[in-house]
């Protein structure tokens, strides 16, 4: 077969061609080789096809060698985390392919405090994963082997961590009307939950958590025009559309406008920052109107490296209060340290309930920029190069190298970073015009 794609938070890949699973039970059992606590592991998935396929073989590959699993079936990926907190669980493992189309699927992995586990961790499961002694791998006798535990309600413990973030009475008060597209995925369990709590009158698309996607799973405009005309017949007020496993969300105002995933947390920033104040942490290819919120509301902003388990890393060392990425992943501290689209939710409607505003106007309340996204062929040993090359093109922006290359300058900036699992690099840039972000992207083309 052909290697999934493995970073150190988990992996990724096609059915059948990259992932199968006896494959899935060798890399879940590396990864509990080198746990350090007891209890039991917790184990979901997102509701595709092959969820169940691989769920029922991680599940008896961890009882093999002797682990207890607690079971949650179809479950979000916030929800995940946090099982494994109230459980008291020594890790947690959702089966999920993010966004990525039907043919896929994957394993993403959670420590002992219910986060994706960092990158020294994951660079160790890497390790025991491609160890060829079959140390990972130790069967018990039948006397020993794990026992199983299927966990009846995923969901109440997740649904009551979110609404003590909000006031759940505001928010009834308003009997807002709410479209949510769950792209077929786990997010409907607990949104469904979740928009009966908060008084709303709503419809669930996509609400059979069965994989079946309707259209292309990653909730970007042009995969959400069927959701924006139905959202407009009923005169919904807000319109969430999840990704399949639920941790990201996108948001279409009440004019059928998609003011897309990178406001989602912008929303969510400013309302969290008028009743908290501390450290926040982005990642460094998120949209600059996190940094503008934090300075109107006297807050220190801190960049981390691209993804979830560096923004969360950051996030503990400063105890931060509030964090995220762009992608339409809020991570709120007092919920887990996981983007969770039910707070995104939760804290949307808060934030329209405390103000009286419409989406569009608390979009309209937040500066706007324009980000353009491309990628360049480049070898992966003519990397360095190139980041020198364009470092030394634009002496006059200030240049970080915390992950590839990020230029910044007082009204825009550029992000230069390497693929890890393809011979090209992204280029992100963002500007207050599109032509002056795309002027930047064809310039890290050109170098």
């Amino acid at each position: 077969m052909k290697e999934p794609i493995i970073s150190v938070s988990g992996l990724r890949g096609i059915i059948g061609e990259s992932l199968d699973p006896l494959l899935a039970i060798k890399y879940v059992t590396a990864y509990a080789s080198q746990l350090t606590t007891d209890g039991p592991i917790v184990v979901t998935r997102d509701g595709r096809t092959t969820g169940t396929m691989l769920a029922q073989a991680i599940c008896s590959g961890l009882m093999a060698i002797g682990r207890d699993v607690a079971y949650a079936d179809v479950a979000a990926t916030p929800t995940t985390g946090i099982l494994v907190k109230t459980l008291t669980a020594a890790a947690g493992i959702q089966i999920s392919a993010s966004h990525n189309p039907a043919p896929y699927n994957g394993i993403k992995l959670f420590d002992e405090t219910g986060r994706v586990i960092p990158a020294d961790r994951g660079q160790q499961v890497i390790d025991a994963y491609r160890d060829t002694s079959g140390k990972s791998y130790a069967p018990v006798a039948h006397d020993k082997i794990g026992s199983f535990t299927l966990v009846e309600d995923a969901t109440s413990a997740h649904i009551e961590a979110v609404l003590k973030t909000v006031d759940p009475d505001a928010i009834r008060a308003k009997k807002f009307k709410v479209v949510l597209d769950s792209h077929h995925g786990a997010g409907s369990l607990a949104g469904r939950v979740l928009l009966q709590e908060l008084g709303c009158e709503f419809e669930v698309l996509g609400g059979t958590p069965d994989g079946l996607f309707e259209h292309p799973p990653e909730p970007t405009e042009s995969n959400l025009t069927e959701t924006t005309k139905r959202a407009i017949e009923l005169g919904a007020d807000a319109v969430f559309c999840q990704d399949p496993d639920a941790d990201r969300l996108a948001v279409i105002d009440e004019t059928g406008a998609y003011i897309g995933e990178e406001y989602t947390l912008a929303i969510t920033l400013q309302h969290a920052l008028k009743t908290r104040k501390g450290p926040v942490v982005i990642n460094c290819s998120s949209s600059r109107m996190s940094a503008d919120i934090c300075e109107a509301a006297g807050c220190d902003f801190h960049m981390s490296a691209v993804g979830e388990a560096n923004v969360t890393n950051l996030m503990k060392d400063l105890k931060a209060v509030y964090g995220g990425e762009g992608n339409g992943g809020p991570i709120d501290p007092e919920v887990g340290y996981v983007r969770d689209s039910m707070v995104a939710m939760a804290q949307v409607l808060d934030a329209m309930a405390a103000s009286g505003k419409k989406i569009s106007e608390l979009v309209a309340g937040i500066s706007s920029y324009e980000i353009c996204k491309t990628t360049i062929p480049v070898e992966r040993d003519a990397i360095p190069a190139l980041l020198d090359k364009l470092e030394a093109k634009f002496p006059e922006a200030t240049a970080s190298r915390l992950d590839g290359l990020r230029l910044d300058w007082p009204d825009k900036w550029m992000l230069v970073r390497p693929s890890n699992t393809e011979p090209i690099v992204r280029a992100v840039a963002e500007a207050k015009t599109m032509a002056e972000a795309k002027e930047l992207c064809d310039a890290a083309g050109n170098c």
